[in-house]
């Protein structure tokens, strides 16, 4: 009997280890899988249409307002993007109290016109169409401005920039202020879009909905979607979007706090 009780006991101890063992293989296999299925492009919502877009090697802030405060936490940037000398997307007194001492600042003619030499080491003029590129990123500057009547002394052609941003095999699309463009239309293989909807500066919901059914991103984050009505209606947007392509995932983030 004693003889058995051991030979129980013994086998209780050798399937609770083997169990132990295959557990911890399967957490050990979770892990490592949700590593390789992991985004290597985080992005980070500021506040209205600023944003931060890091990988391991880059950190890109785009228009940043919202003072030194604003990114508290946040490394240091490698790049700056600027779509518009409005307020809301060229500050400089953010631009003044963030480190940009390794940055460089990329804008429109009318943005890097405003920029004084001392703000950061390198400042690149990039006009709508024209492309920069260093070792780790490519950044095309895309076209962004109003098309109805009523909207036309917002945004002319040709004085700010949209962005197209490629880095860890992703194009990253940053629409700035713009309405449903063609050359928005015409974007291909996006994988990240962050489209502006916003009366009466940008666009309504319907335009944003149209544009991005369009050009099939893999990602639309609505952003930049506070107008002088409040807050455009982005759940509205999102079923829009999904109702004709639900292989579209719209991604709703926090711009506005609460």
């Amino acid at each position: 009997m004693k003889i058995l009780r051991l030979s129980l006991f013994l086998l209780s101890i050798s399937l609770l280890s083997s169990c132990s063992e295959t557990k911890s293989k399967q957490i050990t296999e979770k892990i490592n899988q949700d590593a390789q299925n992991a985004d290597p492009v985080t992005v980070k919502p500021i506040k209205h249409g600023t944003l931060v877009i890091e990988t391991k090697d880059l950190t890109i802030y785009v228009d940043p307002t919202g003072g030194k405060e604003a990114f508290a936490g946040q490394q240091k940037p490698t790049h700056v993007l600027i779509t518009d000398i409005h307020g809301d997307h060229l500050n400089m007194e953010t631009l003044e109290s963030i480190e940009l001492s390794e940055a460089t600042l990329i804008g429109p003619k009318a943005v890097t016109d405003k920029i004084p030499s001392t703000i950061a080491p390198k400042v690149v003029t990039l006009p709508n169409g024209e492309s920069f590129k260093d070792e780790s990123v490519s950044i095309e500057a895309i076209p962004m401005y109003n098309l109805r009547a009523e909207a036309l002394k917002f945004h002319e052609k040709g004085r700010g920039n949209g962005y197209v941003v490629s880095l860890e095999g992703q194009r990253i699309y940053i629409s700035g202020d713009t309405e449903d463009i063609p050359e928005m239309r015409n974007l291909e293989n996006i994988d990240k879009a962050f489209v502006c909807m916003n009366l009466p500066y940008t666009m309504p919901i319907e335009s944003a909905a149209s544009a991005v059914l369009d050009f099939e991103p893999k990602t639309v984050y609505p952003y930049h979607y506070r107008g002088t009505n409040g807050l455009s209606d982005i759940a509205k947007f999102k079923s829009l979007v999904n109702e004709k392509n639900d292989k579209i995932e719209v991604k709703l983030l926090k711009w506005y706090g609460n």
